[in-house]
């Protein structure tokens, strides 16, 4: 595999550690903006060459994972986007699945429903707090870590970065929302009442369930399922996903390197 040129430390971290809002996403698009510069900037023209240089190397990895956190966190907080996605739908707890269909037999199918339904509304509230967390594993990635992740052959190397670094400071944050969110959509009115409804059957053994921690890790557990989504695509190249020159140059350098 052919060394990078020009081994230059990054000159900018990827983001500034301000609070993040669903609403503006301006991080990301600063980050944006700033990649764009440093190609703009770089001093070595390699237009022609088949090499590429630090700088424009970690660059598009800074773009890439900020398009890939923004499409995975905006995707996932709008409305349905847990419910609506099969793949990261937060379903009956493990231990309560095994009872629902005796629950939808007896009457309690609306019940069911709409204990499922607000369990997704709560994980769709809590992954808004996901990009200040990603803001500080972000701002500590070294040029090593980043030199790693873009020369990685695992689909899901930026991925694995992430669950290593923010794992227990995404439930940290995501805990105390779950537990307002499931408040406010009346989770545990739902959930009493379909397990009162079970107890009170002729079955051996009572249900019981943390829904606190379920769902807190399924917000988790969807999130980074979709942030992999994303890095799969564009280190596939497909449509849509290296959206600017930069990308197109480092990534299409790195599909080369494979083939040597």
């Amino acid at each position: 595999m052919k060394l990078l040129k020009n081994n230059k430390k990054l000159a900018y971290y990827l983001l500034a550690g301000s609070a993040f809002t669903f609403s503006s996403c301006a991080e990301f698009q600063q980050i944006a903006n700033q990649t764009q510069q440093e190609r703009n900037t770089s001093s070595t023209n390699t237009s022609a060459s088949t090499s590429v240089t630090t700088n424009e190397a970690n660059s598009a990895i800074k773009q890439a994972l900020s398009n890939g956190l923004n499409n995975s966190i905006k995707s996932l907080s709008a409305k349905d986007g847990f419910l609506g996605n099969a793949a990261v739908k937060v379903l009956m707890p493990p231990e309560v699945q095994k009872v629902e269909s005796t629950l939808r037999s007896i009457g309690m199918g609306k019940v069911c429903d709409q204990f499922i339904t607000s369990m997704n509304r709560a994980a769709e509230n809590a992954v808004k707090e996901a990009a200040p967390v990603f803001v500080n594993a972000l701002s500590g990635m070294t040029v090593q870590d980043a030199m790693n992740i873009l020369l990685n052959s695992q689909q899901d190397a930026a991925t694995s970065f992430f669950k290593n670094n923010t794992s227990a400071e995404l439930t940290t944050r995501f805990l105390p929302i779950v537990q307002s969110a499931l408040g406010k959509n009346n989770v545990n009115t739902y959930w009493n009442q379909l397990a009162t409804a079970y107890n009170n059957l002729p079955v051996q053994g009572k249900v019981e369930s943390d829904l606190d921690n379920y769902v807190t890790q399924k917000a988790i557990d969807g999130l980074f399922f979709k942030i992999a989504d994303e890095e799969k695509k564009i280190r596939n190249n497909l449509p849509g996903s290296r959206t600017t020159a930069g990308l197109q140059k480092v990534f299409g350098w790195v599909d080369q390197q494979k083939k040597n």
